[in-house]
């Protein structure tokens, strides 16, 4: 029996764990332009892909992500610099203003780039780029087969729709990077421009065959077969679903929103998740499957559902008492504040990188030894 220092076996965490603490994570810097604040969820980010993440073709996609972010950042600072607002007080880039018609009012074309404005642009992008990584994070550390084979029967299809969307990036880069090393095999050393063709139309005919065996496997499978449902289930089973979907977005927004009544929050809230749950146990009914051998939901997946969940709850309370330290000032422009409550709880999400247990190794490759060639000897 093991003791109580003894290290965890490697073994995968169960998916859903994983994109739960990535939904919380981005949940905490959905509402954060304070740079301290989101640089520490993307290294946080980070240090969880880079400690955890396995040897699956996804696994590799997060730098894929950290460069969309880029883009995304560098975009918001062009707009800014052509049609956004400009504000402040020192300019840093003198433009000419370009006037236009009156149908186009309250909006300037170019002008003079002013500090302020351009912070506040970018720390803008840097939220909307840290959210996408801990997208990134939940799909480099989740295997999306796994995630579809653990998601109820009412959810098979629409589960099917999302693993095949939230896979095209990682199989993407896979495809890449084997035609990469093809043409390095063959000697092609086209670089730039001129490499996009030859690179792009092998990709294209990679990624068709790789969709038509993908949907191969899954119709071979059962995905997409039904059993009959009687009708006035049928409406139970879609009133529970839809009435769960509405309460639960009034009582999000009664969370959120700190002038709504108490008992439009949380409680409505906890009433459509209960109908929710609800109506997709009656909808796996007409699903029938099966599941051979069922990730585990251990302390694990707990403790890394309940990281994430902390780092959200941990934001939300410094929103509610000091909703200025989430921010950065622009007017005028100063030092963002570090509030030390939303600062721990973004670090306790980093806990899963040395509480869970560490990833399977990849499975060893046979190498097939030559066989002997007899040869005839002469005296």
């Amino acid at each position: 029996m093991a003791g109580p220092l003894t290290p965890p076996l490697p073994r995968a965490v169960h998916p859903a764990a994983w994109w739960l603490w990535a939904i919380g994570l981005a949940v905490a810097v959905s509402t954060v332009t304070n740079p301290f604040l989101l640089l520490t969820a993307l290294s946080v980010a980070a240090l969880v892909v880079l400690s955890r993440r396995g040897s699956s073709p996804w696994a590799r996609s997060f730098r894929l992500y950290l460069w969309l972010g880029g883009f995304i950042v560098g975009v918001r600072a062009v707009l800014h610099v052509l049609v956004g607002l400009k504000f402040g007080e020192p300019v840093i880039l003198p433009l000419p203003e370009v006037s236009l018609p009156s149908w186009a009012a309250g909006i300037n074309l170019l002008g003079d780039v002013r500090l302020d404005g351009l912070v506040g642009a970018l720390t803008e992008g840097l939220r909307l780029a840290v959210m996408i990584a801990c997208i990134g994070a939940a799909n480099s550390l989740a295997n999306p087969k796994r995630l579809l084979r653990s998601l109820p029967g009412a959810l098979s299809e629409i589960g099917s729709a999302v693993v095949v969307t939230i896979s095209v990036a990682p199989q993407l880069a896979e495809s890449v990077q084997r035609v990469m090393r093809a043409r390095a095999l063959r000697g092609d050393t086209a670089r730039g421009i001129r490499a996009v063709p030859r690179v792009a139309l092998p990709v294209l005919e990679d990624t068709l065959d790789r969709s038509l065996m993908l949907a191969s496997a899954m119709d071979s499978r059962g995905y997409g077969r039904r059993r009959e449902v009687a009708p006035g289930r049928r409406a139970l089973t879609a009133a529970c679903t839809l009435g769960g979907l509405l309460a639960s977005a009034v009582g999000t927004y009664g969370v959120l929103d700190a002038t709504t009544p108490g008992w439009m929050g949380l409680p409505v809230l906890a009433a459509g998740v209960a109908l929710s749950l609800l109506g997709i146990w009656l909808g796996g009914a007409a699903n029938a499957r099966t599941t051979y051998r069922p990730d585990p939901w251990r302390a694990a997946e707990w403790l890394t559902v309940g990281c994430g969940a902390a780092a959200a709850v941990a934001v939300q309370l410094v929103r509610r008492s000091d909703a200025a330290a989430l921010g950065v000032p622009l007017d005028p422009l100063g030092v963002p504040a570090l509030p030390l409550l939303a600062l721990a709880g973004l670090l306790v999400a980093a806990l899963p990188a040395f509480l869970t247990p560490e990833p399977p190794p990849p499975a060893p490759r046979s190498v097939a030894r030559p066989r002997p060639v007899a040869t005839e000897v002469h005296p």
